[in-house]
């Protein structure tokens, strides 16, 4: 049965608080090995390439669209909040507009000899600030060498 969260400061979901707070979400992330996973899309992506859910957090009426996530989560011990869309805006600091929240476990990195094994071009990103470079940054990575064809 999913729990209704009525208080947005309820810490049940701490892994949602003050989303648009780059500082804190950076100090949080890697001492908990965490991200945020958003969309329907985005969380079934994650799910099915075998990332661990901690918890998700939704609207009352996605529930029904996410049925299937939402039943796995339940009998896996998994928690599923559920809030009214002006509890979870005072909670993450943004309307979600894309449905529902996934607080996910950061998968263990693969060991640089397994990750370079197969790679044809390698891109090493370092003290970004902005997260909206990286694709920019990887799309010119992609057509770098390309011949047009």
């Amino acid at each position: 049965m999913p729990i209704q969260i009525t208080d947005p400061a309820d810490e049940r979901v701490r892994d949602y608080f003050a989303l648009t707070d780059v500082a804190l979400r950076t100090k949080v992330e890697p001492e908990r090995g965490l991200y945020l996973a958003e969309s329907e899309k985005v969380i079934r992506r994650a799910l099915a390439s075998g990332h661990r859910p901690r918890s998700f957090l939704m609207a009352q009426r996605w529930l029904t669209d996410l049925a299937d996530l939402v039943e796995k989560a339940e009998s896996g011990g998994v928690p599923v909040f559920v809030a009214q869309a002006a509890v979870i805006e005072a909670m993450t600091g943004f309307h979600l507009h894309r449905g529902a929240l996934a607080s996910m476990h950061r998968p263990p990195l693969p060991t640089p000899t397994v990750l370079l094994q197969n790679a044809s071009r390698v891109v090493i990103l370092e003290d970004i600030i902005d997260h909206s470079n990286v694709g920019a940054v990887l799309r010119s990575a992609a057509d770098s060498g390309s011949t047009g064809s």
